[in-house]
């Protein structure tokens, strides 16, 4: 089944398109507005007598009480801004009037959107390495919060198998922020080098001292996280894992750009999400992480959004956790990636361990689910404490956004649309309730919940064969009973076959000359392994999942 994702065009204003407006929350004394084409970016230095220096819009500036205007995607030169009046007492009036000039390409509220996560608190767990919490990861049925089956997981440990990660892949984390003196963030957080402390904008990208990020709500270089959500969700994605302490997250290596979009109070506007969508982009990131959601639609954020596809960055982002279809933005976009929530035993979250009346939304536009309902992970509070767990989309989001680094670490030349194609195709149908998770794309689960081994494994290339040739051709009988035999070695130097556990069960080394080899497996149980070939760097070059049946 096909589908597309809802978008919108703004084309003139009509009673409802005001209505559409009052549906929805936005900061009542500022708009955001595009020039048309044909019109020069105008410089913020002007006095708001003639901001546009154009007579007709001074004109109206003067008599809405324009008193302030931001640049949004200031480095991208967006001819887009967020202008602050007064007092505006009719918005609708306001935009109508700005409309008419026919100088702008749209003149929108400046909507205000929400973290898509509620935090709640463990205080019986010890304080020690708690992996076994992390049933998202790797869940084996004994998670105890809330009912759990085995396998209902991303099989992330398998997946670390293959990669886990690359450090010039830069994830950006627009969000609360995050606490830069962690210890589980040590080594794992972007900084601009090529800024310096100096009160200049030394790099020249128009932020000053941004060395750590930006923090677009207090506008100054500070994202430190204030709500503890963005804590959660970047650690979710860039914990540091296998060091005895804490939890993994989903990339080893990646580095986590932090842009704060939200308030202490888990809430944001609009202007700021676009303008930190621009800066990511801009300064580097290839994956974008948006646990936020507002019900507005807007032309700014999504001519953002777009900006971002064009530029081969990835953009994840939360269906949110109101249990119904309504669209929320920017996962409403086409060009997002949308995810919903499911939990440890693979059931779309309704509720959230939060409230009755929450679950995970729903809608044409959804591409996949991962789990998030009782996601541990990091305090903002606490370096020390490990008890702290999150529920909602919020939680699934960065789950996604961290297999979407280690996918562009396995291979940097794949664009959006590839990692998109990679993450629909290897996620697993009909895992939830089959009264809402059917047979191919549905409402509720998308393409299925993903799983990331499959996603590492199907589609891991070397020498530009993909991995379904290798199913073909090389390894064979699959299924296997007695014997595995596989040929067309050339180029590989070792063999390795594991079991679903991880443990090692074959592993044997190779000279180049060597083209086939047969494997006795009669003393193997019944079930999948995973046969990995690799190449003379010992990086892992080809992998495939193979069942031994009796």
């Amino acid at each position: 089944m096909t589908f597309i994702k809802s978008f919108g065009f703004l084309i003139t204003f009509s009673l409802s398109s005001f209505l559409a407006i009052a549906q929805h929350e936005f900061v009542p004394n500022q708009l955001l507005v595009k020039m048309n084409a044909e019109v020069q970016p105008f410089l913020i230095e002007r006095q708001p007598t003639n901001i546009f220096d154009i007579p007709e819009l001074d004109s109206l500036g003067i008599h809405y009480g324009i008193y302030a205007v931001q640049p949004i995607g200031r480095q991208a030169n967006t001819s887009t801004y967020l202008l602050s009046f007064s007092n505006i007492t009719d918005i609708e009036m306001v935009i109508t009037s700005f409309m008419n000039t026919n100088y702008f390409e749209f003149v929108e509220p400046n909507y205000i959107g929400y973290g898509g996560g509620r935090q709640g608190v463990d205080e019986s767990k010890p304080n020690d390495t708690y992996f076994n919490r992390q049933y998202g990861l790797h869940n084996d049925g004994t998670f105890t919060n809330s009912p759990a089956k085995d396998d209902a997981d991303l099989d992330m440990d398998l997946g670390w198998e293959i990669e886990k990660g690359d450090s010039s892949i830069i994830v950006a984390v627009l969000d609360a922020g995050a606490p830069f003196d962690h210890p589980e963030l040590a080594g794992r957080l972007w900084y601009n080098a090529e800024e310096f402390l100096n009160t200049m904008d030394s790099d020249g990208n128009l932020y000053e001292d941004d060395v750590k990020g930006w923090d677009f709500v207090n506008v100054d270089n500070d994202p430190t996280d204030d709500h503890g959500h963005g804590t959660n969700v970047g650690g979710i994605i860039g914990t540091k894992a296998n060091n005895d302490l804490g939890y993994a997250g989903v990339d080893w290596h990646c580095k986590l750009m932090i842009c704060k979009i939200l308030d202490a109070n888990n809430r944001g506007q609009y202007a700021w999400w676009t303008d930190a969508i621009y800066y990511a982009v801009d300064n580097g990131a290839k994956v974008i992480n948006m646990s936020v959601g507002g019900s507005g639609f807007s032309a700014a954020m999504q001519d953002a959004v777009n900006y971002a596809y064009a530029r081969n960055v990835t953009i994840v982002a939360c269906m949110m956790n109101y249990n119904n279809s309504v669209t929320y933005y920017p996962a409403g976009y086409i060009n997002t990636i949308a995810v919903g929530a499911t939990d440890a035993s693979d059931k779309r979250v309704a509720p959230f361990f939060w409230s009755a009346t929450s679950g995970s939304n729903f809608g044409d536009h959804i591409d996949v689910v991962a789990p998030g309902n009782y996601i541990y992970g990091l305090s903002h509070r606490s370096n020390t404490n490990y008890n702290s767990y999150w529920g909602g989309t919020s939680q699934s989001s960065p789950l996604v956004a961290g297999l979407t680094s280690l996918l562009l670490a396995q291979d940097t030349s794949r664009t959006t649309d590839d990692i998109r194609k990679i993450i629909r195709e290897t996620a697993e149908d009909q895992v939830g309730d089959l009264t809402e998770d059917k047979e191919g794309y549905d409402q509720y689960y998308g393409y299925g919940r993903v799983n990331a081994h499959e996603a590492l494994l199907r589609y891991e290339m070397s020498a530009g064969i993909e991995t379904n040739e290798l199913s073909q051709s090389i390894v064979y009988p699959n299924p296997a009973s007695d014997f595995l035999e596989i040929s067309n070695l050339k180029n590989f130097t070792k063999i390795e076959v594991i079991n679903l556990e991880g443990k090692m069960m074959y592993q044997m080394s190779l000279n180049k000359a060597q083209q086939n080899t047969k494997i006795d497996i009669k003393n193997w149980t019944s079930g999948a392994y995973v046969v990995i070939l690799r190449d003379e760097n010992n990086e892992h070059s080809k992998s495939l999942r193979i069942l031994v049946q009796r």
